[in-house]
């Protein structure tokens, strides 16, 4: 078969043509995104109780939900929260991998199970069931430069407009529109009127429920009748009420001579559902849209959708309102990927210059720099029928790929070129080639298995470490499967039809003529060291015990992580006021920092929403969260303009603004992965001890965390979103007295409902939407806790009792959200490792502490992309002792012994010791991009030892003794070994000395894998043949076991 290409270059070249075409085509089509799709599946339960407490959202509600949705298929756990503004959100989350679409439709299931059991109103106004979509890719902002419209009006016009052209944008899964004000129909109602005219609040409701429905009049002329009709007519005549006017002249009571409308008792106005949020954009009204795509979409087509939609709704927008995508995910991902390519190109730029050096001519070099285009490119096509998608783990694992396809084409044109020096010059090029590539195919078989065994298993992994590794290692994978195809058909057609035997002279030999006197006196120096070390070869035993024990104590020693944290060109800041703050107040607070980020000049935008706590994801009046936009990256390479930098300087004026905690933190290193960066832990009541235990146990926790040493040295801004002092009334209602007043309890409740709690009635239509109709005491009879008093409630006989009659009230304080983690009552703990600190070392801190402070009936779980962390750091052995005993079998099959394989694999721990030397060194965690790298230093390493193996024991089958096979085998195997080497060493260097979007990953495994490598392949020089003598000795000695040749063509 290799004759068969050797003598038909063009059937060669057409296959490596054929693979680049496929790969050039595919890589037009293949989707575009951050990461691959590893953040798990989430599902959405919202229900909302207007005017209900907290506690009773979360008893009567949230409770019921939860029961029932429970351990349904796939789930790995559930979180929820219920407020104080009468919401109900419960968060489903299930394993990486599981279908989204099956995991809604069994909660939806379970959801219906509990629907009876929930209070009316509740079932009312439904329970949605949604597919979390976790990706935001967008946020489109809606301005009024001269400011004519108020944020209430954009937001509005943006639900109306610009919402439902978004949401059809191919790719988007949801559209959120924030701090919207949505109208409603607004009964404000005068207490004082309405007792006048003895008119409770259930005439009111009673009166807008018959005068406000849809009605279906019936038409005129339809058939039977006993003549035939000339015309069919519809009968219309009006329904659901439209405007204000409508809805102020329904009739609450009719007597003679007199007529009570509901403008009589109250006022009526098209206003807004709610009014605990607003939205700016740089210190001024604004309308906020976030736009979340599909897993499975292209992020760059649906920014381009955006954008493209965009722009022809702008033609329709009122004079005064402008747009702009404020935020754009694609930015982020595009410089990353964009500076990946770059990085390729690099390497591939570096990599053609180490083989130049080595082979010393343009026509030798062409050679194997042609397999870099084929493979990478080719690779591509491969990754369609995989449904992988561009990303930064495939992007990195082909910049590796630069420096590994090369390997052997490398290796054929050197031993073609080495055959050319030692054969007759009778013997013609084309025979050269054929007797070389009878020596190196089994290397090159082997070398490619070898990559394969180690790559495969660990892309078999569950959960998100398989994701993870699984889009990185395949491409690797998927490439040297390609570079192997290359290296056995174009590769030799092309020596055969290319190389010359007389090469190199004249300027290129005069030029290289030190480079090889130095390589020359190297490989003799080397010849002289193996064949000494080989008479002492119980020092390379030792001094590979030293490495083991070494590589073990480093293990112990290297901080881990997870995903680094990278500057994303944006911040995400935490505004926290006071339990019981006004909205007017949190928009004050905002203002101070929008003052302080607008002095900072790397900030562009500032996107500012009140009455939102984006950690905890509910709405909260005394909550803001704020996102500061920064320039892009390369205009931000000096010192102190990363986003790390920044963020520093912003968190220590922050911490001057009076009357707020105001932090500023990074955003996930993984969108779907929690709400901000650092640690997710969350305390649970498991002994049903009460919010107040639970807070307390929360509040030492991060005192300790915070305040005490050691803890404080290790972790960074230890807090809570949970307020357990919010100032609340508690309403002591004497039932004897209700009833000894002659007033239903019902009929108690509903009124204190309706006056102080928007109680919803029915909708109506208006704008093309269908809108809320709601009622509500007005604004001066709930101002101040003594108005209570005054809600008038009527009796079984139609008269009207103040609420003073029967109850009384007194202040107290309780939660404003009362959150669940796997059902249990629940505080939700965030922070961080400080500066100089991995994510590891802040789990492991926070244990202790936990372990210590934490009282009985109080335990803890992890969660978001801390539980994640955990659970791959308990993986990583595994996998890597998976690829280690793949590798081992391979090798034992491959050589009929059990020996040589551990010989082959005393390259790994020299390579593993390279690897963390270079991170502690260099102060980075050994996180998941460093965990992959040494995964790929088993197959690197390997793959020197396999060079240096085969050789000797064909030379040993040909005849030659012990050490003079090794001696031979390293002498001739020099040279390549160096070459492939300092090819993939050099060609990795742009990932360790990378800047910009997605540096640290680069960074991360970068210096893994060129650590490992660069120390791999020195001691695996000088090691591998000594060990060889020995294990050959033992093996020649005690009769084990004998080498098996390559079967003969």
């Amino acid at each position: 078969m290799i004759d068969f290409f050797i003598k038909r270059p063009i059937f060669a070249t057409v296959i490596s043509l054929i693979i680049t075409l496929a790969g050039a085509v595919s890589m037009l089509v293949l989707p575009i995104a951050q990461y691959p799709q590893v953040a798990p599946p989430q599902v959405t339960v919202v229900s909302n109780y207007n005017g209900a407490s907290a506690n009773t959202v979360s008893s009567v509600i949230t409770r019921l939900v939860e029961e029932q949705v429970n351990g349904v298929e796939g789930m790995i756990y559930m979180s929820s929260s219920s407020t104080n503004d009468g919401y109900s959100n419960i968060v489903v989350t299930f394993e990486v991998g599981y279908d989204q679409n099956i995991g809604a439709v069994d909660v939806q299931n379970r959801v219906q199970q509990a629907e009876a059991r929930l209070p009316g109103e509740v079932q009312r106004t439904g329970i949605t069931v949604t597919k979390q979509s976790t990706q935001m890719t967008a946020v489109v902002s809606l301005l009024s430069p001269d400011g004519r419209y108020d944020s209430a009006y954009l937001s509005n016009y943006a639900d109306i407009h610009i919402t439902d052209p978004l949401k059809r944008v191919a790719g988007v899964g949801q559209v959120t529109n924030f701090g919207l004000r949505q109208y409603a129909m607004r009964i404000w109602m005068n207490l004082d009127l309405m007792a006048t005219y003895r008119i409770s609040t259930e005439d009111i409701v009673s009166a807008i429920s018959n005068q406000n429905q849809q009605v279906a009049a019936g038409a005129v002329g339809v058939p039977p009748l006993d003549e035939s009709p000339a015309f069919k007519l519809q009968i219309n005549t009006l329904g659901r009420l439209v405007t204000a006017e409508q809805f102020g002249d329904i009739i609450l009571r009719a007597s003679p001579g007199q007529v009570v409308r509901l403008k009589d008792v109250a006022e009526v106005e098209l206003g807004a559902a709610t009014y605990v949020s607003d939205s700016m954009q740089n210190g001024q009204p604004a309308a906020q849209l976030g736009v979340f795509q599909l897993s499975t979409a292209n992020a760059l087509d649906v920014a381009n959708g955006i954008q493209a939609t965009m722009e022809q709704l702008e033609k329709n927008l009122p004079t005064g309102i402008t747009w702009k995508l404020s935020y754009n995910a694609t930015d982020f991902i595009m410089a990353s990927i964009t500076d990946l390519i770059w990085t390729i190109l690099e390497a591939v730029g570096l990599v053609v210059l180490v083989i130049f050096i080595f082979l010393q001519s343009i026509r030798a070099t062409l050679i194997p720099v042609i397999a870099i285009p084929v493979s990478i490119i080719g690779a591509f096509a491969i990754m369609l029928m995989f449904d992988f998608s561009i990303n930064m783990l495939t992007l990195l694992g082909l910049v590796l790929a630069v420096g590994l396809v090369v390997d052997d084409a490398i290796v054929v044109v050197e031993n073609v070129e080495r055959g050319m020096e030692e054969a007759d010059e009778d013997v013609t090029v084309r025979e050269i080639t054929s007797n070389s590539m009878r020596e190196v195919r089994g290397p090159i078989v082997a070398t490619t298995l070898v990559l394969l065994a180690v790559f495969v298993p660990a892309a078999m992994m569950p959960g998100i470490t398989g994701q993870l590794y699984n889009q990185f290692a395949l491409t690797i994978a998927f490439s040297v499967i390609l570079s192997s195809i290359v290296s056995l058909t174009l590769t030799p057609a092309m020596c055969a039809l290319i190389l010359k035997r007389k090469m190199g002279g004249g300027f290129l030999k005069k030029l290289f003529t030190p480079v090889n006197a130095s390589i020359h006196w190297m490989t003799c120096i080397y010849a002289v060291i193996v064949r000494g070390f080989s008479r002492v070869a119980w020092v390379a035993v030792l001094i590979l015990g030293g490495i083991l024990v070494l590589v073990f104590g480093l293990l112990s020693m290297t901080p881990t992580g997870f995903v680094p944290d990278e500057d994303q060109g944006s911040l995400f800041v935490a505004v926290q006021l006071p339990s019981g703050s006004s909205l007017e107040r949190t928009l004050e607070i905002e203002k101070q920092v929008y003052d302080i980020c607008s002095e900072i000049p790397e900030i562009t935008e500032v996107i500012e929403i009140a009455g939102y706590d984006f950690i905890s994801s509910i709405s909260q009046i005394n909550s803001g969260f704020m996102v500061p936009t920064l320039k892009p990256w390369d205009e931000r390479t000096g010192d102190g303009q990363s986003a790390a930098a920044i963020e520093e300087k912003l968190n220590k004026q922050f911490a001057l603004i009076p009357g707020a905690v105001v932090f500023a933190i990074n955003p996930p290193a993984i969108q779907g992965l929690g709400s901000v960066g650092g640690f997710d832990l969350r305390l649970q009541d498991l002994g049903d001890l009460g919010m107040d235990a639970l807070n307390d146990a929360a509040k030492k926790v991060i005192y300790v965390a915070n305040s005490e040493e050691p803890a404080k040295t290790y972790l960074s801004q230890v807090y809570t979103t949970f307020r357990n002092d919010v100032p609340q009334l508690w309403l002591d209602i004497d039932r004897t007295k209700v009833e000894a007043s002659n007033v239903d309890v019902d009929s108690l409740f509903t009124a204190m409902q309706a006056a102080l709690g928007s109680y919803y009635i029915n909708d109506f239509n208006r704008f093309g939407r269908v809108y809320q109709v709601m009622i509500q005491a007005d604004a001066e009879y709930r101002t101040e806790p003594e108005d209570i008093m005054n809600v008038r409630i009527p009796t079984r006989d139609g008269a009207m009792v103040p609420l003073e009659s029967f109850a009384t009230i007194s202040r107290i304080t309780g939660p404003n959200n009362i959150p669940h983690y796997n059902i249990y009552n629940s505080i939700p703990i965030n922070g961080g490792a400080a500066p100089g600190y991995s994510s590891g070392t802040a789990i492991t801190v926070m244990e202790r502490i936990l372990q210590k402070v934490l009282p009985d009936g109080v335990g803890y779980e992890w969660s978001g992309l801390t539980y994640q962390e955990i659970k791959a750091g308990n993986l990583a052995p595994y996998v890597f002792a998976l690829a280690l005993i793949a590798v081992f079998l391979f090798l034992a099959a491959q050589y009929e012994s059990w020996s040589l394989p551990i010989l082959i694999l005393m390259a790994v721990p020299p390579g593993i010791l390279g690897a963390l030397g270079f991170l502690m060194i260099r102060g980075y965690p050994l996180d998941v991009y460093g965990q992959i790298g040494l995964v790929m230093l088993i197959g690197l390493a390997a793959k020197n030892s396999i060079l240096l193996v085969e050789f000797a024991k064909d030379h040993r089958e040909k005849g030659a003794g012990i050490v003079e096979a090794a001696v031979i085998a390293a002498t001739l195997r020099l040279r390549p070994i160096l070459m492939t080497a300092l090819a993939f060493g050099i060609g990795v260097l742009p990932l360790v000395l990378a800047n910009g979007a997605g540096s640290m990953c680069n960074r991360s495994i970068g210096t893994t894998v060129f650590g490992g490598i660069l120390v791999a392949t020195f001691v695996t020089l000088l090691l591998v043949p000594t060990l060889y003598v020995v294990v050959e000795s033992i093996r020649h000695k005690f009769g084990f076991g004998k080498t098996v040749s390559d079967p003969e063509d």
